[in-house]
């Protein structure tokens, strides 16, 4: 399983509004044309609000 870059993690989710949750994070992702590693790794996201990307990218570090 490749792992998601996290510079494209980043872009994925610039103009997001946090607080936001995992199904928000991951339709604006889509939304601004997210690559397959970077979905994987945001489908894997636990499921809680996340307050910044910072959060978001902390988690994928975690997991991935």
């Amino acid at each position: 399983m490749a792992r998601a870059n996290p510079i494209q993690v980043q872009e994925c989710l610039s103009g997001m509004d946090y607080p936001a949750d995992k199904e928000e994070i991951i339709n604006h992702a889509k939304d601004q044309g997210a690559n397959e590693d970077v979905m994987q790794a945001l489908q894997r996201l636990p499921e809680q609000d996340y307050r910044t990307a910072a959060d978001v990218s902390r988690a994928i570090g975690q997991i991935q």
